[in-house]
């Protein structure tokens, strides 16, 4: 799987990029809110990715915050929602939006997007109300606990637990040792 990439920033059509990494060419969708915030062409960038496999293609999807990226994840777990609608999502609403949104269960919000019709929003308010809690607090995880923070997303914890489990982990602990630790707070809760 491919986590990250950072290169050379070399074409922006939106919403894609194209990213040079060690002579290599990658392109990759990103949200307009990330869009926005590259730096220009020709500048060195760093993009939290998620790889997605389909029958027909291989596609890369790039974030500059592991918030954006987080909420990608859990807006793909969420049956008729596609990583395309996922990205058109987080390009429309900034995911704190999104998060308050769901918290207040505002499907008027969310219909205001465009592709998202009033059954797909309602589908998303009950599946993601308990799993989407997150807003403003992934930021402050430090970047060594990141891949903790994930393995546990991946094993199927919410973003809250998996939040909570991963802060408690010591800086500097190694990622095994961090998932070990992890793993046995959430055990006693």
């Amino acid at each position: 799987m491919i986590g990250r990439l950072t290169g050379v920033l070399l074409e922006k059509n939106p919403p894609q990029v194209l990213v040079d990494v060690g002579g290599v060419g990658y392109e990759v969708e990103v949200p307009m809110s990330s869009f926005y915030n590259l730096p220009e062409t020709g500048a060195k960038v760093t993009l939290l990715t998620q790889f997605v496999v389909r029958e027909d293609a291989q596609l890369l999807y790039g974030f500059l915050t592991q918030k954006e990226r987080l909420a990608f994840r859990q807006l793909i777990k969420v049956s008729g929602i596609g990583a395309k609608s996922a990205l058109g999502i987080l390009s429309g609403l900034s995911v704190d939006d999104l998060s308050q949104a769901i918290a207040a269960q505002d499907i008027a919000l969310l219909v205001r997007i465009p592709g998202i019709g009033k059954k797909t929003a309602e589908r998303m308010l009950l599946e993601l109300r308990d799993k989407f809690s997150f807003s403003g607090s992934v930021s402050a995880v430090p970047s060594s606990t990141n891949d903790v923070l994930n393995a546990l997303l991946a094993l199927g914890y919410n973003d809250r637990e998996a939040l909570a489990a991963s802060k408690l982990v010591p800086a500097g602990t190694g990622v095994s040792e961090g998932i070990r630790l992890a793993l046995k707070s959430l055990s006693k809760s």
